[in-house]
């Protein structure tokens, strides 16, 4: 899709200012709140305790999460003055595509925490803008009924590499098959990070059959169904609440409530997905498979040091993001705008870098080009717009992640993301 194709169509910040003040006079105020805290306190109002835990947490004592929003204070934009910025343009060129600014919406596990129809929602926000979707590997809605939804609005398919390599190569088929223009390996989560808030409620929505729509509409993990159940068993307490937990696994897996509860394969599907679904042993070797298996682009998420850059390079990847999972995966770990410099630098354009994990504005946005990066990622921010509103709610966000950065351009003296990379930008304090 091009810019011209979405909402976002010469669309500038002064205008999503003019309409948001003349709403104003009639009395209509924003319902999704522009400040970041106020958005997250908004969709927590709205969400179960669950849910919100489940978004918003993090590792351990959560520095990571902390020092992902502080370390974009250490950078200072410096304004020029009288250059004509009247006309702006923020699209940017990222495998074939042309995006109407730099971002993308990160992907994000078990939409359906948050709102009944998750993904698809998302899709159809994703289309109105033209904003590129990258479909979670953990998604509530198979990425086959959000490619239907987005049309030919660019998407990317996430990856989690699981044990099984024939069900990564199904996955990326199928990827290849719905339209996705690249595919995202997160590298950071072949072990689950030791997140605090989830653990204060006993709560993984995997063990309840949440956010495994990849899984079971797969051929080949189906086929793994069929195969002699060798998986763990999962132990546990008989309570009102687990049979509570077992009747909505049965009535929310594929095939109905009653031949669910006679073939009990809904319990299998989450044994064997909590069985597979992640792969410690992976190596830079294995990126080999991975090549022979597609022919789109693939992205490495999770880099943070420049030497893992150079040898993304080195294998052949065609792109990076720089990410620390937003905080949930090692607590303490390095902050990604603190990265991104030096593996900029070891990148030198031979591949687009891309940086998600703390993002939480035009401004964040701004420095993160100006260090280095291609384009940004977000991913709390449009799935607390999604609680409060559904699709509307993330249009909401996209909007004003949008003007924001575009009036940023303009005031910073800056008419294209050329003009933003030669721009000036100092270290300050945090």
């Amino acid at each position: 899709m091009k810019k011209s194709d979405s909402i976002l169509s010469n669309y500038t910040g002064a205008e999503r200012q003019k309409e948001i003040y003349i709403a104003g006079m009639s009395g209509i105020p924003p319902k999704v709140p522009f400040d970041l805290q106020k958005l997250a306190s908004k969709a927590q109002s709205v969400i179960s305790k669950e849910a919100y835990a489940y978004i918003a947490g993090g590792a351990g004592a959560e520095s990571t999460v902390k020092q992902n929003r502080s370390d974009f204070q250490k950078w200072q934009i410096v304004p020029r003055m009288l250059r004509d910025v009247s006309e702006r343009d923020t699209t940017v060129e990222l495998f074939g595509k042309t995006l109407p600014f730099p971002l993308l919406l990160s992907p994000v596990g078990v939409l359906e925490l948050v709102h009944q129809q998750a993904d698809l929602a998302v899709a159809d926000a994703a289309k109105a803008t033209g904003v590129p979707m990258i479909f979670s590997n953990q998604a509530s809605y198979p990425m086959e009924q959000c490619a239907a939804r987005l049309g030919d609005s660019p998407r990317w398919f996430q990856l989690y590499w699981s044990k099984s390599n024939d069900l990564v190569r199904s996955l990326v088929q199928r990827a290849e098959a719905a339209g996705c223009s690249a595919i995202a390996v997160t590298l950071d989560t072949t072990l689950l990070g030791w997140r605090t808030q989830d653990l204060d409620l006993a709560y993984l929505p995997f063990l309840r059959g949440r956010g495994i729509a990849q899984y079971v509409s797969d051929p080949v993990f189906n086929q793994l169904l069929d195969a002699p159940d060798d998986a763990e068993p999962i132990e546990r307490k008989l309570t009102l609440e687990t049979l509570s937990n077992v009747v909505q696994l049965m009535k929310n897996y594929p095939g109905g409530f009653f031949n669910n509860l006679r073939s009990k394969r809904p319990l299998r599907a989450v044994r064997q997905f909590i069985s597979i679904y992640s792969r410690p042993s992976l190596s830079w070797e294995d990126l080999a498979f991975l090549r022979e298996c597609t022919s789109l682009p693939i992205v490495l998420k999770g880099i943070l040091h420049p030497e893992d850059a150079q040898r993304a390079i080195d294998y052949g990847m065609d792109g990076i993001i720089v990410s620390n999972h937003g905080g949930r995966q090692v607590d303490g770990s390095i902050s990604t705008i603190e990265a991104l410099p030096a593996v900029a630098e070891a990148v030198k354009d031979r591949i687009p870098v891309l940086l998600d994990s703390g993002v939480r504005g035009g401004a964040d946005m701004f420095k993160a080009i100006a260090l280095g990066a291609t384009a940004v990622c977000i991913g709390r921010p449009y799935a607390y717009g999604l609680a409060i509103d559904g699709t509307q709610g993330v249009i909401e966000v996209l909007k004003n992640f949008y003007s924001d950065f575009d009036l940023t351009m303009g005031l910073a003296g800056c008419k294209s993301l050329d003009d933003i990379r030669n721009s000036t930008l100092v270290s300050g304090q945090s």
